[in-house]
C-alpha cells in the first residue's frame, strides 16, 4: 500500500514497501508541468549559503553525484554534459517526466551560466551527475530505490542524493549499508510533514545510522513548518522558495520540500569529497555537522550548512562520528600545604625586605661619602676649627 502524499506545498516523492505494478501506456505519458523560460533576480538561496566564495578552490572537480530520483533532463542547458550516464530501474525510459530530479540535479551541479543572463546555478558545477532513475511520478518502491543505491555504488558514485522518504525496511537498510562500507557519502531528505492529523515518523533513509540528514531552512533561516521533527537531523539547507532547472529547458520556482533541501546538501558533500580526497563517510558527515551555524533549535540538527566552512575549516583528523576517541585525562592539580604555604609566604616577604634594603643602601651611601661620611664612623673634618 503506498504512503500519502505529503501535501501540495512540500514537493516529495515517497515510496511504498510493497513493489508498484507496472506503468500502463496512459501511465507512460511523459507530461510534465511546464516551467518558467527564464529567471529574474538571484535565488535567496545562493544569497544564502554563497557556495560561490569556494570556487576557487574546488568546484566539485573528480567527484560523481549519484541522484536516486524520477530521471535528469540532460538536454537541459544546465546539465548538458554534466550527466555523465543515465540508467533506468522503471522500464519506463531514462526521461525525467515528473522534473523532480531534474530539479535536484540543477542545485547540486548545475552549470554557471550567469554570463548569458541565467542567475540560477549548481552548488558544485564540476562534479558529475549519475541519474539513477527508480520511479516515474509521486510515488515508488523501496526495493527499486535499495536497488538504486546498490546501482550508484557499483557505477562509482562519491555522494548519492536521495529526495524521498520512506519507512524501514531490510531491503533499504542493507543497500545503505553497502553504499557506506564502499565509503559511500548517502545525503536524504528528512521527509516532510503530512498536511493531515496523521502521525509523523522518521523518513528513510535519513534515518539510518551514518546517513546526513537534511531538514529545510526558510528564507528567515528558521526550519521550514513542513519540515520533519521526528527525523534525526545533521544539518538543514534551504528548502522554501527554491529555483532550479526543470524538464523541458526552463525553470521551476517555489518549489518547497526537503526534496530540494538535501541536493544543496549533497553538492557541499561533493565540494568537501573534491578538496578532501582522504576523508571517509563519517568524517565528511562530520566535518558538514561540525561547520554548520545556527543549530539548536528541534528540526534543525547542527544548524545550517555552511559550504565555506566545510571546505576550509581545520579539523582534527579523527573528527568523525564512528568509534569514539578517548578523552585526554589531566592529572588534578595537589591541594598545598598550609605549613609549607606559610613558609613559602615568609620567604617571599624575606626576599622582597632584602632587595629593598639592597636598594636603599646603593642610593644613599654614595651621596653621604660625598658629604665626608664614613660608615659605621663619627664625621671627618678637612679644615681647621676656629678658636
Amino acid at each position: 500500500m503506498p504512503y500519502p502524499w505529503y501535501g501540495a506545498a512540500a514537493i516529495g516523492l515517497v515510496l511504498a514497501i510493497a513493489p508498484t505494478p507496472p506503468p500502463t501506456p496512459a501511465q507512460n505519458r511523459c507530461d510534465p508541468e511546464p516551467g518558467v523560460a527564464e529567471v529574474t533576480g538571484k535565488p535567496w538561496p545562493q544569497e544564502r549559503l554563497r557556495f560561490e566564495r569556494v570556487w576557487r578552490l574546488t568546484k566539485g572537480e573528480g567527484v560523481t553525484v549519484a541522484v536516486v530520483d524520477s530521471g535528469v533532463d540532460a538536454t537541459h542547458p544546465q546539465l548538458a554534459g554534466v550527466v555523465t550516464r543515465r540508467i533506468d530501474l522503471t522500464g519506463t525510459g531514462a526521461r525525467d517526466c515528473a522534473g523532480h530530479g531534474t530539479a535536484v540535479a540543477g542545485i547540486i551541479a548545475g552549470r554557471d551560466l550567469t554570463s548569458r543572463g541565467v542567475p540560477v546555478m549548481g552548488v558544485a558545477p564540476s562534479a558529475r551527475i549519475l541519474s539513477i532513475k527508480q520511479t516515474e511520478g509521486q510515488t515508488g518502491d523501496v526495493s527499486r530505490l535499495a536497488q538504486g543505491i546498490r546501482r550508484a555504488t557499483d557505477l562509482g558514485a562519491g555522494v548519492i542524493n536521495v529526495s524521498m522518504q520512506a519507512h524501514d525496511h531490510p531491503t533499504l537498510k542493507a543497500a545503505v549499508t553497502y553504499a557506506q562500507g564502499k565509503d559511500v557519502v548517502i545525503v536524504a531528505a528528512a521527509g516532510n510533514v503530512k498536511q493531515d492529523d496523521g502521525a509523523v515518523t522518521p523518513a528513510y533513509p535519513a534515518e539510518y545510522p551514518g546517513v546526513i540528514a537534511v531538514g529545510s531552512a526558510s528564507p528567515d533561516g528558521r526550519k521550514s513548518e513542513f519540515s520533519n521533527e521526528a527525523t534525526s537531523i545533521s544539518v538543514t539547507a534551504p528548502g522554501a522558495g527554491v529555483t532550479s532547472a526543470w524538464t523541458g529547458g526552463g525553470y521551476r520556482t517555489g518549489l518547497d520540500g526537503t526534496s530540494f533541501a538535501a541536493p544543496f546538501v549533497a553538492g557541499v558533500a561533493a565540494l568537501v569529497r573534491a578538496r578532501h580526497p582522504d576523508l571517509d563517510h563519517w568524517q565528511v558527515k562530520r566535518r558538514l555537522e561540525r561547520t554548520a551555524e545556527g543549530g539548536g533549535a528541534a528540526g534543525t540538527g547542527a544548524g545550517l550548512v555552511n559550504p565555506l566552512l566545510a571546505v576550509t575549516s581545520v579539523l582534527p583528523d579523527a573528527e568523525r562520528s564512528g568509534p569514539a576517541v578517548p578523552p585526554i585525562v589531566l592529572a588534578r592539580a595537589p591541594v598545598p600545604d598550609p605549613r609549607t604555604r606559610g613558609i613559602a609566604v615568609m620567604i617571599t616577604v624575606g626576599a622582597v625586605g632584602a632587595t629593598v634594603l639592597l636598594v636603599f643602601l646603593a642610593l644613599t651611601l654614595p651621596r653621604a661619602r660625598r658629604r665626608g661620611w664614613r660608615a659605621g664612623g663619627a664625621p671627618t673634618f678637612t679644615g681647621k676649627l676656629k678658636s
